[in-house]
């Protein structure tokens, strides 16, 4: 009971923590497999394991720090930011996990924890308040969503979450975009976060940097041809008609 609960302080933990309690590797694998026959400790996947709260049935660690335990890399991004930072407007049952080492996507708990390249180590900080919880920073999560929104998540729901933003430090904006250096995604951002420039507190000269990053090309806000859009020539792009609306009352847009 004593090591069951030392191990109940962590929210996931591995057989090395075991082994260090106990000394001894046989020991701990003995351990571990009688704590789980008693349902006092649940194993996760292969090297995760979570101790059972006994009032709720529940092991102790959320959804995110499973994720962020996955590997060493590991940090919460896109639409999985957007939840834990109280923005989205639909709750998933897909946790996406940027990392730099490759994982295959497994489910736990009707929970599938998918893994998503890791594009940049910048903007990545310790979520306050939740101990073992790495994320994206809020101007990191708009960008890596703006710019796989038809990978993850989805459009309508972005613009829902784009929706709750009250304030974006639009520095971390352009060091990102910097750092992808992609005109399409200076087009996509500038063209949306245009939209929601007051409510964000954004500058003019913000907007005005994007647009003189954009090119010549024009190009589609969803990729899709087949869709009724019409060209904005500002941002040089081909926009869906009525695209807010499907936010304001409620529409669908195909993407």
């Amino acid at each position: 009971m004593e090591v069951y609960n030392q191990l109940a302080k962590y929210p996931v933990f591995t057989i090395a923590e075991v082994e260090e309690m106990t000394g001894n590797t046989k020991t701990a694998y003995s351990l571990l497999d009688r704590l789980i026959k008693k349902d006092m400790i649940k194993k996760v996947r292969k090297n995760i394991y979570s101790a059972v709260n006994p009032v709720t049935g529940q092991i102790v660690a959320t959804r995110y720090q499973i994720a962020c335990a996955v590997t060493d890399t590991a940090y919460i991004s896109h639409h999985s930011a957007f939840e834990y930072y109280g923005l989205a407007n639909q709750v998933f049952y897909e946790v996406y996990i940027s990392s730099e080492s490759k994982f295959n996507a497994f489910e736990y708990e009707h929970m599938t924890y998918k893994y998503v390249a890791s594009r940049m180590q910048e903007g990545i900080v310790e979520a306050k308040n939740t101990t073992g919880v790495r994320i994206t920073d809020l101007e990191r999560t708009v960008i890596d969503s703006i710019r796989d929104f038809n990978k993850i998540g989805g459009f309508e729901e972005l613009l829902n979450c784009l929706e709750g933003i009250h304030y974006l430090d639009e520095e971390k904006l352009l060091r990102y975009l910097e750092i992808y250096n992609t005109q399409g995604l200076y087009q996509r951002v500038g063209y949306l976060l245009q939209h929601y420039q007051k409510e964000m507190q954004l500058s003019n000269d913000f907007i005005k940097y994007s647009k003189e990053k954009i090119g010549k090309s024009r190009r589609y806000l969803l990729n899709d041809a087949n869709q009724q859009n019409f060209y904005n020539s500002e941002w040089k792009l081909m926009i869906p008609e009525g695209l807010f609306e499907i936010t304001e009352q409620g529409g669908d847009l195909l993407v």
